[in-house]
């Protein structure tokens, strides 16, 4: 017995001759190599933040340069450095966010590169920019998103507690913390068993704290804020953390 590395399913490793009678008793039987594969994939996407530096970032601008330009002149170094759009790429990444759509980032830093350097600020400009391709990444064409949110009374605390640490980043008082912690894992795991994917929807202000939050407590966990649903999406309520059971 062992676990699927890339969605942590419970797994059995069986011989090649035993696959017919496995699918008989209705488990799904994939071979090796797409395992391996599958799970490659998945490293690869994990750590794609770590993989792209100065250069690769150079390339991205250099060929977006040839179908446009102008963009690119204003773009940088007058709105952003290099460095600072490498950081905001690494920012997406992070959180699983193609960049392939690099003219949709780009046209977006150009805009509100004149108004902060905040590469914060800038990371979600873009993330609302590449909205579509987020939640289509998530869940596909469907027109209703089931997400989860948080209790409001809850979401007000968060707001009014996160606070500037030491680091320069923002701090949550532990007792909070683990409670929060404890609630989103027992919604995850809930979300787990109805076979649902778990997105949760929070306020633009603390999204992002939110993300890091999760991405070391509840890794399965994805988050986004109201901004960054399209237009042409409906939301579904399917969780409510932090509100009392009836």
């Amino acid at each position: 017995e062992t676990q699927d590395p890339a969605f942590g399913l419970e797994s059995v490793w069986i011989e090649h001759g035993q696959r017919d009678y496995a699918q008989t008793l209705g488990y799904t039987v994939v071979d090796a190599s797409t395992v391996l594969a599958t799970h490659l994939k998945e490293i690869l996407e994990r750590n794609a933040h770590e993989l792209l530096g100065h250069e690769e970032v150079q390339q991205l601008l250099d060929q977006l340069a040839r179908s446009a330009p102008k963009l690119i002149e204003d773009l940088v170094p007058g709105k952003l450095s290099l460095g600072q759009i490498l950081k905001i790429l690494k920012n997406l990444l992070r959180e699983n966010v193609p960049i392939r759509d690099i003219r949709s980032i780009a046209e977006t830093l150009a805009e509100s590169g004149g108004q902060s350097q905040d590469i914060g600020v800038l990371t979600s400009q873009a993330r609302v920019a590449l909205s579509r391709g987020i939640v289509q990444q998530l869940i596909g064409p469907t027109e209703e998103i089931p997400v989860i949110v948080l209790e409001q009374n809850l979401e007000r605390i968060l707001q009014k507690t996160l606070h500037p640490s030491n680091e320069g980043g923002v701090g949550l008082e532990p007792g909070l913390a683990e409670q929060l912690q404890n609630a989103l894992l027992e919604t995850y795991h809930q979300q787990e068993r109805a076979s649902q994917q778990s997105i949760l929807l929070v306020a633009a202000s603390i999204r992002a704290w939110m993300a890091n939050f999760v991405r070391h407590s509840v890794p399965g966990m994805r988050v986004l804020s109201y901004q960054e649903i399209p237009d042409n999406r409906k939301i579904k309520v399917v969780a409510n953390v932090g509100r009392p059971a009836d």
